[in-house]
C-alpha cells in the first residue's frame, strides 16, 4: 500500500504534467508560428534602439522611450496602459580623457564608471598600480598605494566575481590613499571596446574618481610596468550627479476572462547606458516582452488570468522602477499569480530560470516545477525548454521577496557580455529570427501560467 502511495506521489505530476503539455500543444504551436514571421516586434526595436538610441537614467531619450512604449501599448490594444511614477537618480558623464604621461605619450580609450565623481578641472596626473585582486591591493598597503591611482587589472571569469571590482573598487583603494581608479573593462572580450556600469562609494570612504580601460589599455599598461617603467597617466573626467529626476514604469495589460484580479508580470528594463543604444542591455527583453503580449493580443488569445507587460525604469543604477511598481501594486501583491524577466539579451533563447517563491511547500515547489517543466516540452521547437531552478531578475526581486514566484528568461549568452554597458551594444548585435524566438518563447510561457486552470504555484 505503501508502494503504491509512493508511486501515486510521483506519478500525479508527471500525469498532469502532460496534460498541460496536450491542452496547450496547438496553441503554443499557433503562437510559436506567429511568432517566427512577426515583423511588429523587430519595427519596434528597431524604433526604439535607431530612433531613440541610448536611455541613460535623467535623459530626454528615457522619457520620450516611455512616453512612446505606452502610446505603443495602447495601439496595441493592451488595457489600462500607463505610467508609474519614480523618481530616479541622474548623473552625466561630460567630457573625459585618459593619457599616457611616462614613458610614452598617447591618449587611452577611457569610459567613467556610472555615478564617479569628476577629477579636478585639471585631471589627476599620477602613478599607476597595476594589481590583479584586493587582496594584493591590501598586501601592498598605504606606502605604496597612496597618491596614486590603482588599476584593477582583473581578468573576466564569469560576470558575478568579476563586477566586484566595478562596484566596490574605488571606495576599497581610496582607504588606502588612491587618487583614482581605473578598471579593466568587464567583459571576457574586446576591440579597444571600453564597457561602463555603475558603481557605489562606500559610506565614510573618500569618494575618488573611477573609469574603465579597454583590455588592450589594462595589458598596455600591465607590460610597462611589468618591464620596469613608471607609468605616469592623466585623468580628467567632468561627471556629475544632479538632483534625482521624474521618470516612470511604462506598463499595460491584456484582460483576463475569468480571473483578470490575478496578474502575470512580465517585462524588461527600458532604461540604458548612455554609449551605444542599449540594444540587448535590455531593449531586447522589454521589446520582447511588449511584442509578447500583443502577439497574443493580435491571435485573439485572451487568458483566464492577466498579462501584464511592465516596461522598468532605473535598472542600471538603483532600481528604482522596480521599487516604484512594487509599491504601486500594496496590499494586492498576493494577487501576482508570477513575475518573469527578460534582461540577459536576445541571443538564442535557451529556457527559464524557475523561483517558486517564499513560504512554500515542497510538494507545491514540486508541482509547480513539473509544470514549468510542461512548459519547457511546449517550447522545444524554439530550443528554449531548459528548465532550471533559480530564477529571477533584479526587477522582479521586490515582488519576489514578497512571495511572488519568480522566472528568469535565459539565452545561450555567448556573446552578451562582450556588447554588455558598451558602445558596441547596437541593434545589429541582435539577430532577427533570435529575437523572434525569444518573443515565442515568452509569449508561450506567459500565456499558459496565465491560462492554466490552477495558479502555477499553489499554497
Amino acid at each position: 500500500m505503501k508502494r503504491c502511495l509512493a508511486f501515486f506521489l510521483i506519478a500525479a505530476p508527471l500525469a498532469f504534467s502532460q496534460d498541460l503539455v496536450d491542452q496547450y500543444r496547438a496553441v503554443a504551436t499557433r503562437i510559436i508560428d506567429a511568432a517566427k514571421v512577426d515583423e511588429d516586434g523587430w519595427r519596434k526595436i528597431s524604433y526604439l534602439c535607431d530612433r531613440i538610441g541610448a536611455r541613460p537614467n535623467g535623459s530626454a531619450a528615457l522619457e520620450q522611450a516611455i512616453d512612446w512604449a505606452i502610446d505603443t501599448m495602447h495601439k496595441d490594444g493592451l488595457d489600462n496602459t500607463r505610467r508609474i511614477a519614480a523618481k530616479i537618480p541622474h548623473w552625466v558623464r561630460g567630457t573625459e580623457s585618459l593619457e599616457f604621461v611616462e614613458p610614452v605619450t598617447r591618449p587611452l580609450v577611457v569610459l567613467g564608471l556610472g555615478g564617479s565623481v569628476a577629477t579636478p578641472p585639471a585631471g589627476i596626473t599620477a602613478e599607476v598600480v597595476p594589481v590583479a585582486s584586493f587582496e594584493e591591493m591590501e598586501k601592498l598597503g598605504r606606502e605604496k598605494i597612496a597618491g596614486k591611482i590603482v588599476l584593477y587589472n582583473v581578468p573576466y571569469t564569469v560576470y558575478g566575481r568579476t563586477v566586484i571590482y566595478r562596484t566596490a573598487g574605488a571606495s576599497r583603494a581610496a582607504k588606502l590613499g588612491a587618487v583614482a581608479t581605473l578598471l579593466r573593462s568587464v567583459t571576457p572580450t574586446s576591440l579597444q571596446n571600453p564597457h561602463t556600469g555603475t558603481m557605489d562609494y562606500e559610506e565614510g570612504a573618500p569618494k575618488i574618481p573611477t573609469a574603465a580601460v579597454t583590455i588592450e589599455g589594462a595589458m598596455m599598461i600591465q607590460r610597462l610596468v611589468d618591464a620596469g617603467n613608471k607609468v605616469v597617466v592623466r585623468l580628467k573626467m567632468e561627471a556629475q550627479t544632479l538632483p534625482d529626476a521624474d521618470s516612470g514604469d511604462a506598463i499595460g495589460d491584456l484582460t483576463g476572462r475569468e480571473k483578470p484580479k490575478e496578474i502575470v508580470v512580465v517585462g524588461g528594463h527600458i532604461d540604458s547606458w548612455d554609449v551605444g543604444s542599449g540594444a540587448q542591455d535590455d531593449a531586447s527583453g522589454a521589446m520582447a516582452a511588449l511584442q509578447a503580449v500583443a502577439l497574443l493580443k493580435k491571435l485573439g488569445l485572451q487568458p483566464r488570468r492577466t498579462i501584464r507587460v511592465v516596461l522598468w525604469t532605473n535598472e542600471e543604477t538603483k532600481g528604482r522602477g522596480a521599487q516604484a511598481y512594487r509599491d504601486w501594486v500594496g496590499d494586492k501583491i498576493g494577487d501576482h499569480v508570477a513575475a518573469i524577466e527578460m534582461d540577459g539579451g536576445a541571443e538564442h533563447p535557451r529556457g527559464f530560470g524557475f523561483s517558486a517563491g517564499t513560504n512554500v511547500a515542497h510538494a507545491a515547489q514540486e508541482k509547480a516545477m513539473e509544470r514549468m517543466r510542461a512548459i519547457g516540452k511546449l517550447l522545444a521547437p524554439v530550443d528554449a525548454n531548459e528548465i532550471t531552478a533559480g530564477g529571477g531578475g533584479a526587477d522582479i526581486q521586490p515582488l519576489m521577496r514578497d512571495g511572488v514566484p519568480g522566472i528568469g528568461h535565459r539565452s545561450v549568452g555567448t556573446h552578451y557580455f562582450d556588447w554588455h554597458h558598451s558602445p558596441a551594444d547596437t541593434l545589429d548585435k541582435i539577430d532577427k529570427q533570435d529575437f523572434r524566438l525569444n518573443i515565442a518563447a515568452l509569449a508561450v510561457a506567459t500565456y499558459v501560467i496565465a491560462d492554466m486552470p490552477d495558479r502555477l504555484v499553489e499554497k
